[in-house]
């Protein structure tokens, strides 16, 4: 037996209510903040799930990329959430650079403050590449 979400249309209030399955519809709901029967049924959101398989697509959704080169700040948000959705353990540095993205820097300024980032080409050895984040 759910609880329903209403919204009163008179003092604006949301609220829930309790109906089984048979009352609904058929029961008169009442705002319990001012009496008013004035009341709509709010719609709540609703969460769809999808496989992992499904979820690394849309990761890779070339749309979603464009214009990322331009943006750091939305280029760290994307790395963020494919991190999040990689479920893996990542190094630290990772939340070190979207951290960095996030608040504007672009990855240039980044590869200078964390020059252990740079790849082989840069004279370190490391192995490491900024492009491998």
């Amino acid at each position: 037996m759910p609880y329903y979400p209403y919204r009163c249309l008179d003092c604006q209030k949301r609220f829930e209510v309790f109906l089984s399955y048979s009352e609904y519809g058929t029961r008169m709901v009442v705002c319990p903040f001012c009496n008013s029967q004035n009341v709509q049924r709010r719609i709540t959101r609703v969460r769809i799930a999808k496989s992992e398989e499904s979820r690394l697509e849309e990761l890779a959704d070339p749309s979603a990329l464009a214009g990322l080169e331009d943006d750091p700040k939305a280029l760290g948000k994307m790395m963020r959430r494919m991190g999040n959705e990689l479920g893996e353990d990542l190094p630290p540095e990772f939340d070190e650079v979207v951290d960095r993205l996030e608040a504007g820097q672009s990855p240039e300024e980044i590869e200078k403050a964390l020059p252990d980032l740079a790849g082989p080409e840069e004279g370190n050895g490391s192995g490491a590449d900024f492009d491998d984040f």
